[in-house]
């Protein structure tokens, strides 16, 4: 049995990490990007969470996403508010 290779650095998708506060923010956040820009946008922004705490959260999404994300963020309902956008997570600690 081959086992596969790695991705070369140039065939990885760039992320992006986005620290976001607001109430509920793992439901809201999938919702508003749903409802923004759909399930293909969703699964062309690659959402991952890294880390969460009581009102703020530290998402992962692709590079090229990342204005489409924070406008479906800005037209939710609920409040949500991105304070700060990184290349790196060491960077957006800061």
């Amino acid at each position: 049995m081959k086992t596969l290779k790695s991705l070369r650095p140039s065939m990885r998708e760039n992320k992006r990490y986005l620290l976001v506060e607001g109430k509920n923010l793992r439901k809201n956040i999938e919702k508003a990007i749903l409802e923004f820009i759909g399930i293909l946008g969703m699964s062309k922004v690659g959402l991952e969470f890294i880390r969460e705490g009581q009102d703020s959260a530290i998402i992962g999404i692709n590079r090229e996403m990342v204005d489409s994300v924070r406008a479906s963020l800005c037209v939710f309902s609920e409040k949500m508010e991105v304070k700060k956008v990184s290349g790196t997570l060491k960077g957006l600690k800061r």
